[in-house]
């Protein structure tokens, strides 16, 4: 067992909780690491170590308390100490979607439908008090595929006419996130709780913490996108119509966008997961590219991607694109 955090015993303490057993518990891509306090009642909660300067639980602090006031499931905050980086939250248990559904496939569908309609309900409320998800971070995003992943793979790309392929794929979009929804920004199965131990049980929400305001797709294509878990086109395509029927949303614009935000977010991915590689030493996230690869390419065969489609086809080999698993670290 690594060691425990150094603070850890006084601030259990403090919040009332020394009594608990310690339970450390698998981490992220992130320095933040997770703990289960459990009481020789049975009571149990879950702490969350963020330790600054790599971490800051404000932002967590500051969207659960906005979530959960306005009847999301996000956990209720039992105390904290956002300064030195501890946060303990109400236990929402091991059901992980991801982890359920690897027990309990027949029951695929619905699950994406309950963490469908919980999006709808999230896109009902007005935008939280959260800063844009504009143009400027859409760029910034998109720019490590070419920051980190054609450099790992010795690729010279045009990385001024990939940035202004962007601008002018995005462009027509942002007009229409305004005023925009809450947007979690990764909301997939390996970061939904099934608080009732089934399918269609409410969806217990972890990770928010980068939350914006932008547009209502892009939630969607981190859930049916997923770079964790496949996901079958057929019930990405059943999940849009789900979400397309609760939250009234008919027009071709809306699955332009889709496509944008997917072949955005996809591209973001890829960068990143270089990144854990390159610069963390986490080789695991190598092995998701491929999966990732494959959306992006479904992306950008819509014609609203063209000028970002002719970009990649210009600096991209095919023998990086297209062959499931080609990436040499």
């Amino acid at each position: 067992m690594s060691e425990l955090p150094e603070g850890l015993a006084a601030f259990t303490a403090s919040a009332g909780w020394a009594d608990a057993r310690v339970e450390p518990l698998p981490g992220d891509a992130s320095f933040r690491r997770y703990f289960r306090l459990v009481r020789t009642s049975g009571d149990s909660a879950m702490l969350m170590h963020a330790p600054p300067p790599h971490e800051d639980p404000a932002p967590f602090l500051h969207v659960a308390r906005w979530l959960h006031d306005n009847g999301m499931r996000a956990p209720e905050i039992l105390a904290a100490e956002p300064e030195a980086g501890w946060v303990l939250t109400e236990d929402f248990g091991n059901d992980r979607m991801r982890d359920w559904l690897d027990l309990n496939p027949a029951d695929e569908r619905a699950a994406y439908e309950a963490a469908v309609e919980a999006l709808v309900a999230l896109h009902r409320l007005a935008p939280g008090p959260f800063a844009p998800y504009d143009m400027a971070v859409y760029a910034r995003e998109a720019a490590l595929l070419t920051e980190w992943y054609c450099p790992a793979q010795g690729l010279e790309v045009d990385a001024a006419g990939y940035a202004a392929a962007w601008e002018e794929v995005l462009a027509p979009m942002l007009a229409r996130q305004n005023p925009g929804v809450t947007v979690l920004r990764d909301y997939h199965a390996e970061n939904i709780m099934l608080l009732g131990g089934q399918a269609g049980a409410p969806q217990g929400l972890i990770d928010f913490q980068d939350a914006l305001v932008g547009h209502p797709a892009y939630d969607l294509v981190s859930l049916l996108q997923d770079a964790r878990r496949d996901v079958s086109e057929d019930l990405e395509t059943a999940m849009l119509l789900h979400y397309a029927h609760h939250a009234g949303v008919s027009d071709e614009d809306f699955l332009a966008d889709y496509a944008r935000l997917g072949a955005q977010r996809n591209a973001k991915i890829v960068g990143i997961f270089t990144r854990l590689n390159a610069r963390d030493g986490k080789p695991k996230y190598l092995s998701m590219i491929p999966r990732v690869w494959d959306a992006l390419e479904r992306d950008l065969a819509h014609p609203a991607l063209d000028p970002v489609a002719r970009w990649f086809d210009d600096n991209i080999p095919d023998t990086l694109r297209f062959a499931r698993g080609a990436f040499s670290a």
